[in-house]
C-alpha cells in the first residue's frame, strides 16, 4: 500500500512538472487590467446640465462617479484610476483651491492611482498651487499621488521667476511630486508618468516654471523605467492633447515619438474619443470634460509582451446614477466654507437665486464654434458695461464698449432654470486678480476708433481658426464677408447702443473700451504677436500708451475692491425687472441685434470694395513676389536661349 501511494505521489509531482510551465506561460499570456479615467474635471465635484442627444441632462458629479466606481468593483476587479491633469478651476469650489484644496482631496477620497498637473493649476499663480499643495497635504487625508516629468528645475532656478521656482520646488517636494509612479493591480507592475504639454504652457501665463520638450522627457523617463524597474506596462497620463490636424496632436505624436508607451490618457484638449486612437502598440484615451464622462477599458497582455485594448467605454453620469451619500456629505463639508470666506465678501451666499432663464441660448459646448453673435455673449459683454457704468469707478468718462472672449466663458445659462450665484460665477471662473482674490478682475483701457476696427478684424479673421478667440461685444455692431482676404473681412463698423442707435466710429478718437484683465493682455499682445502688422495699443485716458505688464494698475476698484468679472454678470441679473419676486433675464436677450452681422458675398466687387491699409499692403507685396518670380522666369528663359544659340 505504502508503495501504491508512493507511486501515486511520483505520479502527481511529475504531472505537475510537466503542466506547471505550460500553466504559468498561459498565466503569463493572459494578464489583465481594467482602468478608469478622467480629465479636465475643473472643479465639477457636483452635477451640472448638458445637452446630449438633443435633451438637456443632469450629468456628473463626483458622488456619481464614487456610484460608478462602486459598481466596477463589484465585478472583482481592482481598478486602476488615473486622471489627466485640470483637476480645479469651474465652479464655486476653487474659491477656497488654496485653503482646502477640495479638487485634489475629493479625487483621494474617489481612490484615484495617480494624477498629473493641468495649466489651470496654476491659475493662482506659483503661490497659490504651493498652498493649495501644503493644504492637501495637511489635511491627512488621502490624496493621489501626481507625477509630472519635463519640469526643468535647472532653468527654473536661474530664470527670472527664480524665487517663484524655489516656492514650488520646495511644494513639490513636500508633496511628494515625482516623474513617474509604480502601481500594481492584478499583479501587473504599471509604470504610469505624467507630462505636462507645450500647448497648456501656452496656457498657462502665470506659471513661473520652465519645461524640457515633452517628448524627450517621456523617452528619458522610459528608459529610467526599463532600466530601474521590472514595469509590465508602461502608461503616461499626459495634459498635452489630441487634435484634428495629426501633425499638431500632442499626443499623437508622443505616441510615434516613444512607442514604448502602451497607454496615454489624453487631457487638455477636452476631447471626447469615442474610439481609442491607436498608434503602432500605444492607444490614446480621452472622456471629455468636467467629469460628465468617466472612461473604462480593459487591457490584456499579447504574446509580444504589448497590450492590447478589449474593451473600451465612455460612460455618460447622468441620472441613472444614483449619488453616493457618503460621497454627497464628503463634498457638502468641503462646500460649507465657500459661502462665508469667499462670498460673503460680495454680498452673495453660493445657492442664491438671481435670476429665471425663460430663453434658449447656444449650449457651451457650441459656443464659438460658429463665428456669429451670441444672445449670451451679449448679455455677458452688456454686464460689464451696466455694472461699471452703475458704479463709482473713480473714472468720470462712461464706458462705451465691453468685450468677452469666448474662451473665457465657462458655462451657459439654462433654459427653464433659475440662474444661481454659482451658476453666475460658473460663467466667468477663470482667474485671479493683483489682490489674490479668486475670479478675474475687469480693467479700464482706452483704444482708438482705428484700434476697435483692428479688434474686429482679429475677431472675424482669427476666431474661425481659433474658436477661443471669438469676441462678443456691447457697444458695437459691425459686418463682415467671409469672402474677403483675412484681416480685411470687416465691411462696416459702427457704435451701437442697447436701443439700436448707431454712431460712427472715429478713427482718432478715444473710447473707453472694458474687459477682464486676461483679454486685456491678450489684446495688448496683439501688436507684438503680429509682429507690428496690426495695430492695436491700449491707452489710459490721456491717450498714453499701457505696456502689457503695467496692465494690473488699470484695474477696476469699486470700495477699495476689484470689480470681478463673474459679479458684474451677477450684479446685472440681479437688476432685472422682477416677475412674482423673481427677477428674469429679459427678451431682448432672446434673439440678436446685429452685433455681428454675417454677410458672405463672393463677387468681385464684394471682395476687391473698399480694401483697408492692411488688404493694400498684403496685395501689393503679393503683386512684387509676382513680378520677381515672373522677372527670375524671363530672365532664366533668356540664359536658356543664349546656351543653346552658343551650341
Amino acid at each position: 500500500m505504502k508503495h501504491l501511494i508512493k507511486r501515486w505521489k511520483m505520479l502527481f509531482l511529475l504531472l505537475i512538472s510537466i503542466t506547471l510551465p505550460g500553466m504559468c506561460a498561459f498565466a503569463e499570456q493572459n494578464k489583465e487590467v481594467k482602468i478608469v479615467f478622467t480629465h479636465d474635471l475643473h472643479s465639477h465635484l457636483e452635477p451640472f446640465y448638458l445637452e446630449e442627444d438633443g435633451e438637456e441632462k443632469s450629468v456628473g458629479g463626483f458622488a456619481r462617479m464614487m456610484t460608478f466606481l462602486k459598481r466596477q468593483e463589484k465585478e472583482g476587479k481592482d481598478l486602476l484610476f488615473l486622471d489627466g491633469g485640470d483637476f480645479s478651476m469651474g465652479t464655486l469650489y476653487q474659491t477656497v483651491f488654496e485653503t482646502h484644496a477640495a479638487e485634489l482631496r475629493m479625487l483621494g477620497y474617489l481612490g484615484v492611482d495617480a494624477s498629473t498637473l493641468g495649466n489651470h493649476e496654476f491659475d493662482y499663480r506659483s503661490k497659490g498651487l504651493a498652498n493649495m499643495l501644503k493644504g492637501a497635504k495637511a489635511s491627512g487625508e488621502e490624496v493621489p499621488p501626481l507625477v509630472v516629468c519635463n519640469v526643468d528645475w535647472e532653468e527654473t532656478l536661474k530664470g527670472e521667476n527664480s524665487q517663484e521656482g524655489a516656492l514650488l520646488q520646495k511644494a513639490f517636494e513636500d508633496y511628494g511630486i515625482k516623474p513617474y509612479v509604480m502601481v500594481e493591480k492584478e499583479g501587473v507592475k504599471i509604470a504610469v508618468i505624467g507630462v505636462f504639454g507645450k500647448d497648456s504652457l501656452a496656457c498657462a501665463p502665470t506659471c513661473a516654471l520652465k519645461f524640457q520638450e515633452p517628448v524627450d522627457a517621456v523617452k528619458d523617463t522610459v528608459e529610467l523605467i526599463q532600466n530601474q524597474e521590472h514595469a509590465d506596462m508602461i502608461v503616461c497620463i499626459s495634459h498635452s492633447g489630441t487634435w484634428e490636424e495629426e501633425k499638431k496632436s500632442e499626443d499623437e505624436l508622443l505616441a510615434k515619438d516613444v512607442p514604448q508607451l502602451d497607454l496615454i490618457i489624453s487631457g487638455h484638449t477636452h476631447s471626447i474619443l469615442e474610439e481609442p486612437l491607436i498608434h503602432g502598440d500605444t492607444a490614446i484615451v480621452s472622456t471629455g470634460e468636467y467629469g460628465a464622462r468617466i472612461g473604462s477599458l480593459e487591457m490584456a497582455q499579447k504574446e509580444n509582451g504589448r497590450w492590447g485594448i478589449t474593451d473600451y467605454k465612455l460612460t455618460l453620469l447622468d441620472e441613472s446614477y444614483k449619488s453616493d451619500k457618503s460621497t454627497l456629505e464628503k463634498i457638502k463639508e468641503l462646500g460649507n466654507s465657500i459661502d462665508q470666506q469667499y462670498l460673503a465678501q460680495f454680498g452673495y451666499a453660493k445657492d442664491q437665486v438671481l435670476a429665471h432663464n425663460p430663453w434658449e441660448f447656444t449650449k457651451i459646448n457650441g459656443l464659438g464654434e460658429v463665428l456669429q453673435e451670441e444672445p449670451l455673449g451679449n448679455l455677458l459683454a452688456d454686464s460689464y458695461l451696466y455694472t461699471v457704468n452703475s458704479s463709482d469707478t473713480g473714472d468720470d468718462t462712461l464706458a462705451s464698449i465691453a468685450v468677452v472672449p469666448s474662451g473665457c466663458i465657462r458655462d451657459t445659462f439654462h433654459k427653464g432654470k433659475d440662474i444661481t450665484v454659482s451658476d453666475a460665477f460658473q460663467a466667468l471662473s477663470l482667474g485671479i486678480g493683483a489682490d489674490g482674490i479668486p475670479g478675474y478682475p475687469l480693467v479700464s483701457v482706452y483704444l482708438t476708433g482705428s484700434d476697435i476696427k483692428t479688434m474686429a478684424e482679429v475677431d472675424a479673421s482669427i476666431s474661425p481658426i481659433m474658436t477661443t478667440a471669438q469676441l462678443y461685444t456691447s457697444g458695437l455692431s459691425y459686418t463682415v464677408n467671409p469672402s474677403r482676404l483675412i484681416l480685411n473681412r470687416v465691411t462696416e463698423i459702427q457704435q451701437q447702443d442697447m436701443e439700436g442707435n448707431i454712431q460712427e466710429l472715429e478713427d482718432e478718437k478715444l473710447y473707453r473700451l472694458i474687459s477682464d484683465l486676461y483679454t486685456g493682455q491678450m489684446l495688448g499682445a496683439v501688436e507684438k504677436q503680429s509682429f507690428g502688422i496690426l495695430s492695436l495699443v491700449p491707452r489710459d485716458a490721456k491717450g498714453n500708451k499701457i505696456r502689457q505688464e503695467d496692465l494690473e494698475n488699470y484695474i477696476i476698484h469699486v470700495d477699495g475692491k476689484e470689480l470681478k468679472a463673474w459679479f458684474s454678470v451677477a450684479n446685472y441679473l440681479d437688476s432685472f425687472k422682477k416677475v412674482q419676486g423673481v427677477a428674469e433675464i429679459p427678451e431682448y436677450y432672446n434673439t440678436t441685434h446685429n452685433r455681428k452681422k454675417i454677410e458672405d458675398d463672393s463677387s468681385i466687387t464684394a471682395v476687391i470694395r473698399n480694401p483697408n491699409q492692411i488688404a493694400v499692403a498684403m496685395v501689393s507685396i503679393a503683386t512684387g513676389v509676382i513680378i520677381l518670380v515672373v522677372l527670375f522666369v524671363v530672365l532664366m528663359v533668356k540664359r536658356v536661349r543664349k546656351r543653346r544659340n552658343r551650341k
